[in-house]
């Protein structure tokens, strides 16, 4: 092949054509406005809370992060079920994503069980691990105080959250991303208008602060779950996995072998991954309060701005997964590698932009100086480091599309756990570095995951049509 050969090919597999980036806008961008939507009403609940208090918005970010776990465990649990599922639409087999949808239904119950009697019987100490050794009896008391108010009406919540993502993540892997977003819009709309007259107590209903935002939160999740459970119903001639899946529960027991192996993995990966984000902020919590507030700043900031890294990996489960139960393992590569050049160039822009705003947007919090200073360098950390995540993101999601859920166990959690979450456990205890530089090394990690991703991706040891094996 002569130089211009291997240039038009490599051409070929990094930029797609009109049709290509039509489709990916048409599965992304109603994703992207139900992200910017929910991070930016979360951005406006945090901001509510800060202003009631440093110490209550302290207590909801200790007990969100709590919460956090929670849902990356719902998230890994379904995405074993979802990996056939995604395969099954692509093959246009809806006894199959019937099938996938009840298992879930099994896994969310049991997930949820289990979280609801943790929540129950430990919250005091869950939350005390992020109290640190400096911290005052009296602001530790409150602190733990608010966190339990918040706790108990937010575990209320993750009930409808678990029927929502149950029926949601199915709609998309069947290619529908549009019912999803118009529920998880209704949903904010409320909480963002019960927000504002439960916590500061307006147009006369009562003052309520940390318990104000958990109920709002947990009625917002309700209407969520009304919406998207309707209207899929309603629509069951356009969602044929939708017809009779309550009529029985029968799931066939290769698929539930073949969801518990591949999905097994998922699951831990999901739950040690959100234990060791929960882990790094216990670290980062060693110094101080004040970081826990910067670091939730930071962290709810970040979230708004990272949407269009998040809707990127689904457009990778999504489109390279039904290539991949078509059997178009050609266009299931270059699928991948275009998807992964318009994310990395996507997040240097938005990078860019998050840089360009951090010493501006932390000061639309009621919080210390200290607080804000801590919450702008954190930003500027998140910015430059975002193109790696976006390169690591898409690896993870690439991997996992073809079934290769061993390895994304190694890649992600794996990687935290015997390097990341070592190296914050250290640092913050066994050095006087500033919590700068202790952030951005547990950050610039990604740099080694980006070269271990490429030459995975590269390899191409995620190829797998799995419906068929």
């Amino acid at each position: 092949m002569t130089d211009t050969g291997k240039m038009n090919k490599l051409k070929d597999y990094l930029i797609g054509d009109k049709f290509f980036y039509r489709r990916v806008l048409w599965i992304v961008l109603p994703i992207i406005i139900q992200n910017t939507i929910t991070n930016v009403v979360s951005l406006l609940d945090n901001v509510m809370v800060g202003r009631v208090g440093t110490l209550e918005m302290s207590a909801v970010a200790i007990v969100n992060q709590l919460l956090f776990v929670f849902n990356l465990c719902v998230f890994g649990g379904l995405s074993g079920a979802g990996i056939f599922a995604t395969q099954f639409a692509g093959a246009k087999d809806d006894d199959g994503v019937r099938h996938c949808f009840r298992l879930k239904l099994f896994i969310c119950g049991a997930i949820l069980l289990i979280s609801l009697l943790i929540f129950g019987i430990f919250p005091k100490q869950l939350i005390s691990l992020y109290l640190a050794e400096n911290t005052s009896p009296a602001d530790a008391a409150a602190t733990i105080g608010f966190g339990l108010d918040y706790i108990r009406v937010m575990s209320i919540g993750i009930i409808p959250f678990a029927v929502s993502m149950v029926y949601s993540s199915s709609l998309r892997e069947v290619g529908e991303t549009k019912l999803p977003m118009y529920a998880s819009i209704s949903a904010i709309f409320v909480n963002l208008l019960f927000n504002y007259l439960l916590i500061f107590g307006a147009l006369g209903f009562p003052k309520l602060g940390v318990v104000g935002a958990a109920i709002a939160t947990t009625l917002s999740r309700f209407v969520e779950m009304f919406v998207v459970v309707v209207f899929t119903h309603k629509r069951r001639g356009e969602f044929k996995f939708i017809k009779s899946v309550y009529r029985n529960f029968h799931v066939p027991k290769s698929l539930c072998a073949g969801v518990f192996k591949k999905g097994t993995p998922v699951l831990l990966n999901e739950l040690l991954w959100s234990m060791g984000v929960a882990f790094y902020l216990q670290c980062y919590s060693v110094r101080g309060l004040q970081v826990v507030a910067a670091a939730n700043i930071a962290s709810t900031v970040n979230n708004l701005f990272n949407v269009v890294l998040i809707s990127a990996g689904s457009a990778v489960a999504i489109m390279v997964g039904q290539c991949l139960g078509a059997n178009e393992i050609e266009n299931a590569k270059k699928t991948v590698w275009r998807l992964m050049v318009a994310t990395i160039l996507s997040c240097v822009l938005v990078g860019l932009v998050l840089a360009a705003l951090s010493g501006v947007l932390p000061h639309i919090y009621n919080t210390e100086a200290e607080v804000k200073a801590l919450a702008t360098t954190f930003m500027q950390i998140i910015a430059f480091m975002m193109p790696f995540a976006a390169f690591t993101h898409n690896s993870y999601f690439t991997l996992r599309s073809g079934g290769k859920t061993l390895i994304t166990f190694f890649f992600d959690s794996g990687f935290m756990w015997l390097i990341s979450a070592p190296l914050a456990f250290v640092l913050a205890n066994y050095t006087s570095i500033s919590i700068e530089l202790l952030y951005f090394s547990v950050l610039s990690l990604d740099f080694i995951k980006c070269i271990i991703g490429f030459f995975l991706v590269k390899k191409g040891v995620w190829i797998s049509n799995i419906v068929n094996e």
